[in-house]
């Protein structure tokens, strides 16, 4: 009997030490907006998307387990730099300055490489005859606040302009002619202009802005950007996002060779 409580006592001690010693699984938490084809809910209220996935495929390969937050996009890096979030992972424009105080973005956040080409491209109603530049002056543009498609809808002259929470509301603003035009990212733009609720909308491609690049971002100095530019390279290689880009289509604009972005 002593036998067996000794050895019960040993095995509940290793038990024990076991619990207590492992590891636990550490966690990520990647800050989005909704926004399709990036980020979106599918019919199930299930959150996919090109960006989603490949996020889960790169953290899930670093040992982490993702979490994804809702961010308000004009919030990013204040919930960056309070730790909320550990990356801005939502087609995020590398290449531009930020409105309100015209500092590149690169200077506020640490960029992974450029995965994915973008543009903003100007969004009206199809009835509403405007064609060109001039055809903004005095009119009513609205753009996701904080968005590269701020600065862009700022850069025509004499436009006023409002903004908003999200994309998808900017095009709402347009379809109830409460706004004139929408500035909003040309992913975005093809998956919702001129089908469903904004058949009646249009892109009017001569606005379109110069190409952009999407890019991961990271609190200044974190080791995740190199430890996510080696799993974009990994994920390249094997095929990964190409198929997600496909999957999504964004095969046209997605960049799979990184290897001039290499420092």
């Amino acid at each position: 009997m002593k036998r067996f409580l000794a050895l019960l006592l040993v095995c509940v001690l290793a038990l024990t030490c076991f619990v207590g010693c492992k590891k636990e699984e550490e966690t990520i938490v990647v800050g989005y907006t909704i926004y399709a084809p990036m980020n979106y809910l599918d019919d199930n209220g299930e959150l996919i998307g090109f960006d989603t996935d490949l996020a889960k495929a790169v953290f899930e390969n670093l040992g982490y387990k993702v979490i994804f937050q809702e961010i308000d996009w004009g919030q990013k890096y204040t919930d960056l730099n309070a730790d909320t979030i550990d990356c801005i992972w939502n087609g995020f424009t590398c290449n531009v300055k930020d409105d309100e105080d015209g500092v590149e973005r690169s200077k506020k956040v640490d960029f992974s490489y450029n995965y994915m080409e973008n543009r903003q491209v100007i969004v009206v109603k199809k009835s509403s005859g405007i064609t060109d530049a001039a055809g903004l002056n005095g009119k009513m543009g609205v753009a996701e606040s904080g968005s590269a498609g701020e600065t862009y809808a700022k850069s025509f002259e004499g436009v006023n302009f409002k903004g908003f929470l999200k994309q998808t509301e900017c095009l709402t603003e347009v379809k109830a002619s409460t706004a004139d035009f929408a500035v909003v990212d040309a992913q975005l733009a093809k998956s919702y202009v001129g089908k469903g609720d904004y058949a009646d909308l249009k892109i009017v491609d001569s606005l379109s802005s110069d190409v952009e690049y999407y890019a991961i971002g990271f609190k200044k100095g974190s080791e995740l950007t190199a430890k996510v530019n080696e799993q974009l390279e990994k994920l390249a290689e094997d095929g990964t996002i190409a198929d997600l880009a496909k999957k999504y289509g964004v095969e046209t604009t997605v960049i799979t060779d990184f290897s001039d972005q290499k420092k």
